[in-house]
């Protein structure tokens, strides 16, 4: 198993992965913390964790492997697969791929589609069949995955060793903001002029129009107009 920093370094906590993948802070969490659910009269259902974690300070747990495997998730959730349905698959892909963290490995990205459509096709008829098939379309005889978790994949970047190194943040609609456990330890910044979100709004509040900060961060305005109108809807 890789030992470097993506892996080892805890870099958010459940609800700063949860935000930044624009998903709920409890759907977050129940990927990286498992669930118990009882029902009146039935046995309890469980689910183990799917998103890595590490013992951290002041909640600080999730990795930078972490948020590539939530970001996968949520994928899968924005495809409108239930992740219970999903999670006989995903064990045949870690185990056909032979890799622990399959969901931030270049694998799911190259072999995973194929992988889905061979177990819906020996499931048959049974729900988690059909929710993998959800994933997966034929076109020219190939077997990849549907556009919506197409759209998710494409924004993750791969280093020379096949792990997942920078996410292209898909909250943030047009403007290409990124995380990249190598740069400011992994807080979300602008692709182009490299400054934190975070930096630009506060210098926005503080009064500096755009072209100032245009000016002053060299980030395009177009992408700081799409990070201010998601942000003012987010307030």
């Amino acid at each position: 198993m890789p030992t470097d920093e993506r892996f080892s370094v805890p870099l958010y906590s459940v609800s700063e992965a949860a935000r930044h993948l624009d998903v709920p802070s409890s759907t977050f969490r129940t990927w990286a913390r498992g669930y118990l659910r009882r029902s009146e009269g039935r046995r309890p259902v469980t689910g183990e964790p799917i998103v890595t974690t590490l013992p951290g300070d002041a909640g600080v747990c999730v990795p930078f492997v972490g948020l590539a495997e939530g970001h996968a998730l949520a994928a899968i959730r924005g495809a409108g697969v239930p992740l219970q349905r999903i999670r006989p698959a995903l064990d045949l892909l870690q185990r056909e791929l032979g890799i622990e963290h399959v969901l931030a490995s270049r694998s799911l990205y190259t072999d995973g589609a194929e992988l889905l459509f061979d177990f819906a096709e020996r499931e048959g008829d049974t729900p988690e069949a059909r929710s993998a098939r959800d994933l997966v379309v034929v076109r020219n005889g190939q077997r990849v995955f549907n556009d919506v978790v197409d759209s998710y994949l494409r924004r993750v970047e791969f280093a020379d060793d096949g792990w997942a190194q920078r996410i292209h943040l898909r909250k943030y609609g047009d403007a290409d903001v990124v995380v990249d456990p190598q740069r400011s330890f992994g807080i979300p910044i602008f692709a182009r002029g490299a400054v934190r979100v975070e930096t630009v709004i506060a210098a926005f509040k503080s009064g500096t129009d755009l072209d100032g900060l245009t000016a002053e961060y060299g980030v395009p305005r177009d992408d700081l107009l799409s990070v201010l109108r998601v942000h003012t809807e987010a307030a």
